[in-house]
């Protein structure tokens, strides 16, 4: 898919692109406002276990980051794999939509709480430990869950066409192949965040508590 095919396709789909960049907002806003909704004792014991973790980190607790890469990329690999057999289906759609609100509201809450917690500490870790993989892999979301809404809305049309005239070959085969792309993006999604933001991470804690 050249440049000039993907921008067509943008431009095609484009109601779709925003519907799922809005779920994904919301998620995050509405993990946000989770994060201002919990009692002051849910936050310490959530507090608590954070802070534990942390002073691993300080005391230099070794954390194998081929263990950790390949923690990142199995979770991103097995959401990827989800968006698209739930694309490959009509029923699944909302199980789609659901994903990437739930994708917004993990990164909504976790950057809320750090920041609730620790304040401007907290948005700095929040930005060095989120931020760098998470400008890969939003998109990386965005965009299959944007797929598997388009192809699902693709199956549907032929169902209640009822014609033989509509071929999803070549649209399965070009979902098949965008979704083996985003798995390759994901990869170096989870590179960033084991050997850029783990390290950045680990190195602003270790510099708080000097």
């Amino acid at each position: 898919m050249d440049q000039r095919i993907f921008v067509d396709h943008v431009k095609a789909n484009i109601t779709v692109y925003l519907f799922m960049t809005s779920l994904l907002v919301t998620g995050i806003v509405f993990g946000a406002i989770v994060v201002n909704s919990m009692t002051f004792v849910q936050k310490q014991d959530l507090f608590f276990q954070i802070n534990q973790y942390f002073q691993r980190i300080d005391e230099g607790d070794p954390i194998v980051s081929i263990d950790l890469f390949k923690k990142s990329f199995t979770f991103h690999l097995q959401y990827l794999i989800l968006l698209g057999l739930l694309g490959l289906t009509i029923i699944g759609l909302p199980l789609v939509w659901l994903l990437v609100f739930l994708k917004g509201l993990v990164i909504g809450f976790s950057v809320g709480f750090i920041v609730n917690q620790l304040g401007l500490k907290g948005l700095i870790l929040a930005t060095v430990s989120i931020a760098p993989q998470n400008v890969i892999i939003i998109p990386v979301y965005i965009v299959a869950a944007s797929m598997a809404n388009i192809f699902s809305l693709l199956l549907f049309q032929k169902i209640i066409a009822r014609s033989s005239t509509i071929s999803i070959t070549k649209p399965f085969l070009q979902y098949v192949t965008v979704f083996i792309a985003l798995c390759i993006a994901a990869l170096f999604g989870s590179l960033l965040e084991t050997f850029v933001s783990y390290e950045a991470f680990k190195i602003t804690v270790q510099s708080f508590n000097q």
